[in-house]
């Protein structure tokens, strides 16, 4: 399993690397590799999120500062490991959430929670090529959401 990409991790792999020190700038290809995703999808972020402001060098080069860095880890961790959208990040920005989400990493957002549960998702039993015992312990995983589901409305 993959490990999380958090500012510690990442002054390990600094470290590791031996390359900078860990309140150095950094470029977009360095930032890209400790954060394992393409270049294009930090300029795309930068893009959705205007509190990512690399600093640019002649020719466009882009330099990412430690602030940039830890911002950059919090969205890929909403992301990629929380299964927020691009919208939902940006909701949190907006709504001055962002601190407090991650404080208490506490990742439910109306956005991410269904209103109503598709007539298709309420029961396993119509899925076609798994077998019966993997289906029941869908069916199982599929009560448990259901019921938090219904604990989270009430809170």
């Amino acid at each position: 399993m993959k490990e999380a990409v958090t500012a510690q991790t990442l002054n390990k792999k600094s470290r590791r690397f031996g390359n900078k020190a860990a309140g150095a700038f950094r470029t977009i290809s360095e930032v890209a590799s400790e954060l394992n995703v393409p270049q294009h999808v930090l300029r795309f972020w930068e893009t959705r999120f205007t509190q990512i402001k690399p600093m640019k060098r002649g020719g466009g080069r882009r330099y990412y500062r430690p602030e940039d860095i830890a911002l950059l880890i919090q969205i890929r961790s909403l992301l990629y490991e929380d299964g927020y959208t691009i919208k939902g990040v940006q909701k949190l920005f907006r709504d001055g959430g962002l601190k407090k989400q991650l404080s208490q990493r506490s990742f439910v957002s109306k956005d991410m929670v269904p209103e109503t549960i598709p007539a298709e998702a309420k029961s396993a039993a119509d899925i076609v090529g798994i077998e019966a015992e993997r289906r029941d312990e869908l069916q199982g995983i599929l009560k448990e959401l259901i019921s938090l589901r219904k604990l989270l409305g009430e809170a």
